[in-house]
């Protein structure tokens, strides 16, 4: 077995939101067609998955205008250094995490999460956070 050290994500509250930190820098060029591809693949499908469930958030959000109610959220993530013998698990089990528990549906915000693993990590665990981010991403909004 080999010893992966990877950088998960945890949760907390902060004063920051996440329309503050828009730009990200893009990740290394050491495979940019097969990454640059697969990253593109990923954020389509998550427009897709997103699109497809609407109707329900459409109408949630006619609701709270209606009630003159709307509430900014605020998220900080947290990196937290972990050696793992299952990064992918991990990665699963991280991803899952941040989506429940911050409630995350928009697609602008589910990319600005994604951006936010593949620069926490090394380009070595891209390939792996894409393919578990669109799993997470089917399982829950499919």
């Amino acid at each position: 077995m080999k010893d992966y050290s990877t950088l998960c994500c945890g949760c907390r509250l902060s004063v920051s939101s996440a329309e503050e930190a828009e730009s990200l820098s893009s990740s290394s060029n050491r495979y940019p067609p097969i990454s640059s591809l697969a990253h593109y693949m990923v954020q389509e499908r998550l427009d897709q998955m997103i699109r497809q469930g609407k109707c329900g958030e459409v109408r949630n959000e006619n609701m709270r205008r209606k009630r003159g109610r709307t509430r900014t959220r605020f998220v900080l993530m947290v990196a937290m250094e972990k050696s793992s013998f299952d990064p992918r698990d991990d990665f699963r089990q991280s991803v899952l995490e941040m989506i429940i528990a911050n409630q995350i549906e928009k697609a602008r915000d589910l990319r600005y999460l994604l951006k936010c693993y593949i620069q926490m990590n090394s380009e070595d665990y891209t390939g792996i956070i894409l393919e578990v981010f669109h799993e997470v991403c089917t399982k829950l909004f499919l």
